[in-house]
């Protein structure tokens, strides 16, 4: 367990209200940690920040005016984040020619949304001085990078290439305790990935499992 997950820090999740950001807030909440929940309005966020006691926050990861005042709020409720799991994403599937016209709204959450998270968040963390950890989730996809969604793979290639450039960035900083670090799970039974499959197909890990993972 990483030292960063502790009593009483804060964690902001994004993506949190569903699927395998539920579950890590869940894990950190359990932990004792002070949480965040930044996701879309609607009855998924406001469920999550019910069922876990986390703070749920509405949140379009696509609108950096949004994560600002995301900051703003949950340094002034919980206090300054030691934790930052950018985890929110989309998929509704993609064609190489746009045909379906999902590439768009897929680079601007998936990829952008991910980098003004961390461009927001992460520089606030670097001057306290205090140890930090950014996870940014990417996908297997990113690295295998399948036929079938070449906007998906396309976002999660780029989240891959930025965490590193993150990572070699903080680590290059004299004085800096804040780590990033990239999740890149295979296939995961959520809501993201079902896609209209009733059962969980026998080499699927549920989100419980890669959270444990």
């Amino acid at each position: 367990m990483h030292p960063v997950l502790a009593k009483d820090n804060v964690a902001v999740v994004t993506g949190g209200a569903s699927g395998i950001g539920l579950e890590i807030v869940g894990r950190l909440v359990a932990l004792g940690m002070k949480v965040a929940i930044a996701d879309l309005p609607g009855p998924a966020l406001e469920r999550a920040a019910a069922e876990t006691g986390a703070l749920g926050v509405a949140v379009d990861v696509t609108d950096r005016a949004a994560l600002e005042a995301l900051k703003v709020r949950v340094e002034r409720e919980l206090g300054p984040v030691s934790a930052l799991f950018a985890n929110a994403a989309i998929q509704p599937g993609s064609d190489v020619f746009d045909e379906r016209g999902t590439w768009g709204r897929v680079i601007d959450v998936n990829l952008m949304g991910l980098v003004h998270t961390v461009q927001v968040l992460a520089p606030a963390m670097i001057a306290s001085g205090a140890p930090g950890l950014i996870v940014m989730t990417g996908s297997k996809q990113g690295i295998t990078t399948p036929p079938g969604d070449p906007a998906y793979n396309a976002a999660k290639a780029g989240v891959k290439a930025f965490a590193e450039a993150v990572q070699h960035d903080l680590r290059g900083r004299e004085g800096c305790r804040v780590e990033a670090r990239l999740l890149i799970p295979g296939f995961v039974w959520t809501g993201l990935t079902r896609q209209g499959r009733t059962e969980k197909p026998a080499g699927a890990w549920t989100a419980e499992q890669l959270v444990d993972f």
